[in-house]
Order: structure tokens, then C-alpha cells, then sequence
């Protein structure tokens, strides 16, 4: 019986650690990737910026104060994307039970595959090599459950590998704060704390009952069982995504239309491409506002037909948003999403002369997709856009697309 079956890989600062495999100038230095913007954040910092107490979801504002002398480099998801399914592949060349919970991080249920390559720590290992191998570091934690799987890749960064066995569940757990614990937020975190409970041994000491009493039924009776190391769920691979969407904060609030429309555009192309990229396509589009007052609305259509392309994104989350207040606020963030997914290209209704009735949706413009992506794949997302997004209209004039 195999008693550590879950491995949870997490890579070290993989947007980071993909920017210096793109630029090796950058081996060693402070990098931090995110948006530029005066509103933007950050989305990875190498361990080099950390120690200068650089973090994800940061203000780029203050890591620009806390690290001046760092190398700054935006944002560069189809990179990341290509990385992610290298890795993914490697993943699944020792099982097929995978569970991806971001771009770099994943669980792994090797119950099945010790026959074929060993006990799960050297599996472990040999994860390790590979994905060295394509020139990118990441941590594993091996360990009986899901939840002690994560713990371990945490408390085993950087480029670390930390094994918890059956035998010392109790050992590894006990001694942890009770914020090590999913769940355990301030709010609980302070109310653990006024019961005397500040670490995980103190609360797995503590009556259920008692406990379920005082954070509440639910909430108690889980938290007691991860402080007992046990965590029942499964490894459940090929979790099919909900929805796909690309939005932006923008460095200053917009209240023009034709620059709002511009960047609906923009936004309505990058989804679609993603999309594409993921074999996927939606009925349901979704246009997300957050105004500079901060309150933020969301709008929704359902379609007859599922849609892939930019064109089809783009003209109904332009339609969703000149049905807003003429009056609304300016605006600090937009985002466009495709729910309602299914995989393969949109089913088509039949059309004899889908030149003649101008539908977008027809053979050609597929033709067309086809050969944009082709360009995107091999020159990168950039080297091909709509022609409006390359020429701004003038003010006031709505985004109209030209390819």
C-alpha cells in the first residue's frame, strides 16, 4: 500500500523564472513581472526581488519603492501558457490523475504508478529533473492527503522537495499556527485566539464540539479534521474550466467611448484567442465594468450559437455597454468572458451563402482565424491585432474593426 500517494508541484516564481529563460541576462537578479501601469501589480517576483520584501498581488507602485533597482518586465501569458502545458505533459507521463490548480501548480495522485517508476518520492525527483530540464525550478510535497501535500511544497520553497510520511503527520502538523490551516482566516484567526488555540495542536487538542461551538458547526468539525491530518478528497483530474476572460486596470480612468470601446477590443481578442488556444468556444459573454468609484457591474448575454472569434465577442460586449447610463462614472477596469463552455469549434447553423449574408461566423473568417493564430504562434501574440487596436480612432468614434 502506498502510503504518501499526493504530490503537490508548485513552481518558484514561474512568471519570473520564465522571463529569465526568455532573457538569461536575468539569472540572478532582482526580476518583477506585472502590470506597468500606475495601477498595475505585480504577478511574480524572483526570490532575488523577495528579499527585498517584493510579493505577488503587490502594488507595482511600492515594489517600484522597495526594489528600484529591479528589472520590471510585463506581463506574458501566452509564454506562460506554452510553459504550463510543457509541464503539464511531464505531469502526466507518470499518471494521468492530475489536478491543476493554476498554471504552476497541480496535484498529483500516483497511487497507480509505482510499478512503472518507483516509490512516489523518487517519482518526486524525477518530476523535479524534468521540469529542470526545461530550465525552470519548483518545489514538491509529498504526503498522505491533499491538504498535507500543499503544506509541504509551501514550507519546502525554493526548488525544494519535503516529504511528510504517515508515521509523522502529527510530528510535521502540530507544531504549524492555526493560519496553516485552509479555512483559518483573520476573523477565525482571531477567534481561535481568543479560545487560547494559536497553533494546529492546540485545536486538534480541543473537544469537536467544543470547537464547532465556537467557529460554527461546518467550519469546526472541518478545521478539526485537517488538524487531525485528515483530508478525505480526491485528486480529480480534468476539471473542465467554467468560463475564459481577459480584464485590465487601467493606468487612468477612462470616460471617453471610442478609448472604452478600444479596449473592449483588445480585451474581446485576447479572450478569443485564448479560447482558440484551449480548443474551446461559449455562449455566454460577459462585459465586467468597475467604475472609478469602485463599484463594479457585470452584464451578460446568452447566444443561440457558441462563438470563438473576436468579432462575435466583441460586438456583443460593445452592445452590452451602450446599454449602460450614458451618465455612468468613468471607468477603472474592464473585462470580457466567454461562459458556457463546450470543447471544439462553434457548431454552425447551415448557410448556403455565408459570403453573400456578410456572416462573420462563415467559412472564410474561420479561414481567416485559422492563419491569425498560426501568426500568433509563431511570431507571438503581438505580432498580429485589428487594425483599430494599431490606429486609434479619433475621439468619440466607436471601435469598429478592421482586419
Amino acid at each position: 500500500m502506498v502510503t504518501e500517494p499526493i504530490l503537490h508541484v508548485d513552481m518558484d516564481a514561474f512568471y519570473a523564472s520564465v522571463e529569465v529563460i526568455k532573457d538569461p541576462s536575468l539569472a540572478g537578479k532582482p526580476v518583477i513581472v506585472g502590470g506597468q501601469g500606475g495601477r498595475g501589480v505585480v504577478t511574480s517576483a524572483s526570490y532575488e526581488a523577495r528579499a527585498f520584501g517584493v510579493g505577488s498581488a503587490m502594488p507595482m507602485v511600492r515594489a517600484r519603492r522597495l526594489c528600484p533597482q529591479a528589472f520590471f518586465v510585463p506581463n506574458d501569458f501566452p509564454a506562460y501558457l506554452d510553459y504550463s502545458q510543457r509541464i503539464r505533459e511531464v505531469f502526466v507521463s507518470f499518471t494521468p490523475l492530475v489536478e491543476p490548480l493554476s498554471l504552476d501548480e497541480a496535484f498529483l495522485d500516483v497511487s497507480g504508478s509505482v510499478k512503472l517508476f518507483g516509490d512516489p518520492v523518487i517519482m518526486a525527483r524525477a518530476i523535479k529533473e524534468r521540469i529542470a530540464a526545461l530550465g525552470l525550478p519548483c518545489t514538491v510535497g509529498v504526503a498522505p492527503n491533499k491538504f498535507l501535500a500543499k503544506l509541504a511544497s509551501d514550507r519546502g520553497k525554493p526548488n525544494g522537495l519535503l516529504v511528510v510520511s504517515a508515521e509523522r503527520v502529527l510530528e510535521f502538523l502540530h507544531p504549524l499556527p492555526v493560519t496553516a490551516l485552509w479555512g483559518v482566516g483573520e476573523q477565525t484567526a482571531m477567534a481561535l485566539e481568543r479560545l487560547g488555540l494559536r497553533t494546529v495542536g492546540d485545536l486538534a487538542d480541543l473537544p469537536r464540539k467544543v470547537l464547532e461551538r465556537a467557529v460554527g458547526e461546518a467550519l469546526g468539525s472541518h478545521l478539526h479534521a485537517l488538524a487531525n491530518g485528515v483530508d478525505d478528497r480526491p485528486v480529480v483530474p480534468h476539471e473542465p474550466a467554467k468560463s475564459i476572460g481577459s480584464e485590465e486596470t487601467f493606468a487612468h480612468d477612462l470616460d471617453d467611448v471610442g478609448e472604452i470601446k478600444r479596449e473592449i477590443l483588445r480585451l474581446a481578442d485576447r479572450t478569443a484567442e485564448r479560447l482558440r488556444s484551449k480548443g474551446l468556444c461559449g455562449r455566454t459573454v460577459t462585459l465586467k465594468i468597475r467604475f472609478a468609484n469602485f463599484k463594479t457591474i457585470t452584464r451578460s448575454r446568452t447566444l443561440e450559437m457558441e462563438v470563438d472569434t473576436t468579432p462575435a465577442l466583441y460586438d456583443v460586449a460593445e452592445d452590452l455597454f451602450d446599454r449602460l447610463d450614458p451618465d455612468r462614472p468613468r471607468i477603472r477596469l474592464l473585462g470580457v468572458t466567454a461562459s458556457g463552455l463546450i470543447s471544439g469549434p462553434p457548431r454552425r447553423q447551415l448557410n448556403l451563402l455565408p459570403e453573400q449574408a456578410g456572416d462573420p461566423r462563415g467559412e472564410r473568417w474561420d479561414d481567416a482565424t485559422k492563419a491569425l493564430d498560426d501568426i500568433r504562434r509563431r511570431f507571438g501574440s503581438d505580432s498580429l491585432a485589428p487594425a483599430t487596436l494599431l490606429y486609434p480612432p479619433d475621439k468619440g468614434q466607436s471601435a469598429r474593426m478592421i482586419l
